[in-house]
């Protein structure tokens, strides 16, 4: 039986570290690296009691570790380092393993280490971090040593192992929102059998991959670099996890971004139609930035005209797959593809061309940027583990999951969201249920009391995070900061907005705090 994964587990909290590393870098060969500076070595005395002092007694051994940054195997140009963390807190002694780091050394005048994250969850922060260069802007990298850590059961962090790559193909494939009863009954036998899948091949990791468990590594890496408070950009669910590691830390928050913000307060469900929405919106933008850009727009003369050109392609692919090359593009295929340009409008050019190719019946276009999103070699292998972790991260995060036969009384509150990807997100709700282990953290009520300012970034029109997320976490974290980007895609800083871009280089490199709440 092939195993899937619902498309929202996926889309879940939006994967910024494509367009870094995906998308961006396709058809484009030039050099854009500057001379690497010197690095800087690790010190041969220890840091102050301040910067190692843990939490409990307990950890002291794993505060007191030091990075040893040598440079990077397959990229020379960066130093590459691991850091020891239990696979439990509450068994500090027992079983470790090591989290994957990776450095770009600042090539200015040093400020200190700016952690970052990329979201997903499941997305590898080594990868991230090794395309600063293309997604931050040169004063952060002036300034900052780029730190990027791969989270626990993911990338080269022990990770989570649940699907074979034919079966990952397989996935991507599957149809997201069965409508006979044959294809109900698959969907089901596969989505319960997975989280056995995950467990049987990651092994006691699996079990312990929460955003609170992550959030604790990121103290121990702090004290690892050297640093008394965190200094951290995190992107998507990279949000919740720097708000999770304010409220877990408070005292240690130095200069906090969050950027794509998660509202850390709703349930699922809520969460899930609210993305819908959120897709549902970033499509419209589209349909009419084509309507607004030329005088014949391929898809109609309508923003619902429009809309219904692609339903009714999606519909036709449904029914009979189309080519693409040595492969076929199913209608989950062409669901991913569709979506992976929405979370950046310089990318909606590759959208319409891909759209007109499906509607000449080929599927080549849609399928490349299906495998943009899921970071698929072309060999067949996968560049790393996102999809699997992110399944399991937010399964672990969040089990709560809608019993199938619940599934239809969901559709007509997501279809009123989304009409275009409504039923994918209702059907999506069910994807926790073969999950077994259980987090041994307590879920949090995030305030942040007591901690620095941090920024929180939204983007009027963002797919993955909507504004409303970012204003509701702003109100929920004490020293919350609202900024607000007027515009497409997902994400605010280093989108082409200077007012935003100088808002935040200023507030990480000079600890300028901006009026609460700012616009751009």
């Amino acid at each position: 039986m092939k195993k899937v994964l619902a498309l929202v587990a996926v889309f879940a909290l939006a994967l910024t570290a494509f367009l870094a590393v995906g998308l961006a870098l396709q058809g484009d060969s030039s050099d854009t690296s500057t001379a690497r500076p010197t690095p800087t070595p690790s010190p041969t005395t220890p840091p102050p009691a301040t910067v190692t002092q843990a939490p409990e007694p307990a950890l002291a051994d794993l505060y007191s570790q030091r990075i040893d940054w040598t440079p990077c195997e397959s990229d020379s140009d960066h130093d590459c380092g691991f850091l020891t963390v239990p696979i439990d807190y509450a068994d500090p002694q027992g079983e470790t393993f090591e989290l994957a780091l990776l450095r770009v050394p600042a090539t200015g005048s040093r400020v200190g280490s700016l952690v970052v994250n990329p979201g997903g969850p499941g997305v590898p922060g080594t990868t991230y971090a090794a395309a600063a260069r293309r997604v931050f802007g040169e004063p952060l990298l002036q300034g900052f040593d780029i730190v990027g850590f791969d989270p626990r059961g993911t990338g080269r962090s022990a990770p989570v192992d649940c699907l074979s790559d034919s079966e990952v193909d397989a996935h991507m494939a599957s149809d997201p929102t069965p409508d006979t009863p044959a294809e109900e009954a698959g969907y089901r036998e596969s989505v319960l059998s997975l989280g056995a899948s995950c467990e049987a091949g990651s092994g006691p990791v699996v079990g312990h991959v929460t955003t609170i468990e992550a959030a604790r590594d990121m103290d121990v890496l702090r004290s690892a670099l050297g640093e008394e408070t965190l200094t951290y950009l995190g992107a998507s669910y990279g949000t919740k996890l720097g708000a999770t590691y304010a409220e877990l830390f408070p005292e240690r928050v130095g200069r906090f971004v969050l950027d794509g913000a998660v509202d850390v307060s709703l349930d699922s469900t809520t969460l899930a139609i609210d993305q819908a929405k959120g897709f549902e919106t970033a499509l419209r933008a589209y349909v009419q930035n084509c309507l607004d850009s030329t005088d014949n727009c391929f898809l109609g003369d309508s923003v619902e005209e429009g809309l219904g050109t692609i339903t009714g392609l999606l519909a036709s692919i449904e029914e009979e797959p189309l080519p693409a090359d040595d492969r076929e593009l199913t209608v989950g295929n062409a669901y991913y593809g569709i979506v992976t340009p929405l979370y950046d409008s310089d990318y909606w050019v590759l959208l319409s061309a891909a759209l007109i190719s499906a509607l000449d019946g080929q599927g080549s276009a849609l399928m490349q940027l299906a495998d943009a999103y899921a970071k698929r070699n072309p060999d067949g292998s996968y560049a790393d583990n996102t999809i699997e972790a992110n399944y399991a991260i937010n399964c672990l995060d969040d089990p709560g999951s809608v019993p199938f036969e619940e599934v239809p009384s969901l559709v007509p509150a997501f279809e009123q969201a989304s009409p275009t990807f409504g039923r994918i997100f209702a059907w999506a709700m069910t994807s926790c249920q073969g999950v077994a282990v259980e987090s041994s953290e307590k879920p949090l009520e995030i305030r942040g009391e007591g901690a620095a300012p941090i920024l929180v970034l939204g983007t009027t029109r963002d797919p993955a995070t909507p504004m409303k997320w970012a204003e509701a976490l702003a109100a929920q974290l004490e020293s919350g900061v609202l900024v607000e980007r007027d515009g497409d895609g997902h994400t605010a800083y280093n989108q082409g907005n200077a007012c935003i871009d100088t808002i935040v280089e200023d507030y990480l490199i000079e600890e300028v705090v901006p009026d609460d709440p700012s616009r751009c």
